[in-house]
């Protein structure tokens, strides 16, 4: 229960559904959950140790601000994270999880082919998670995980239309196919040169 109630609660604040700056309390969301508030008070604790939300005592829960410039920090070491992750995983993943970053690599295409924003969304929820899976290494996971969700969150919430969804596409299918392919050369520098181009771009820090 509390991995369900945290998987919503991170969907909703990484779409800005919950927006930055809001004031959350745990009875609202036990009530609009229909759960109760234990595996709220839980799922709050995985979010806050995550950066997401600041648990204030007599206050109540804050969504946290998104910051450039704590990003642009973040960024800085996502990168080089992402660059171990993408080379380990390209060498210890799993049959049925290369098998099924090949069916991600295709899903993403549909998902851009259409522009289908929420499919976008769940696409990219899915690889990211699967791709920490793959390097088997509990350390670099743990690592990855804490900054994917305020990753996504900034990138969701500073983006345009979906004209940037053929750049995303080529990027996430292109490291979904080399890991599928056990083919590590590729993945060097996944992501970076596109993330820092876009980040430029939107904003400046």
């Amino acid at each position: 229960m509390v991995d369900k109630v945290y998987a919503e609660l991170e969907r909703r604040i990484v779409t800005c559904e919950l927006a930055p700056g809001s004031l959350l309390s745990e009875a609202d969301l036990s009530k609009q959950m229909n759960v109760s508030r234990t595996p709220i008070g839980e799922a709050l604790q995985r979010l806050a140790r995550e950066g997401l939300v600041m648990i204030l005592p007599r206050r109540g829960i804050l969504v946290t601000d998104i910051s450039v410039s704590e990003q642009v920090q973040l960024l800085e070491l996502r990168r080089d994270v992402s660059r171990f992750i993408a080379r380990t995983g390209a060498r210890r993943a799993k049959p049925h999880e290369r098998e099924r970053m090949r069916e991600i690599a295709g899903d993403f295409a549909e998902a851009g082919h259409t522009q289908d924003d929420a499919r976008m969304i769940e696409v990219d929820k899915e690889f990211h998670d699967l791709f920490v899976q793959c390097a088997h290494n509990t350390y670099a996971t743990r690592t990855m995980v804490s900054m994917d969700s305020l990753s996504r969150r900034f990138w969701l919430f500073h983006r345009g239309s979906g004209g940037e969804h053929p750049a995303s596409v080529r990027l996430h299918s292109d490291i979904a196919l080399a890991i599928a392919a056990g083919d590590g050369g590729p993945l060097n520098r996944p992501a970076t040169p596109y993330l820092t181009t876009w980040m430029n771009s939107r904003v400046t820090p």
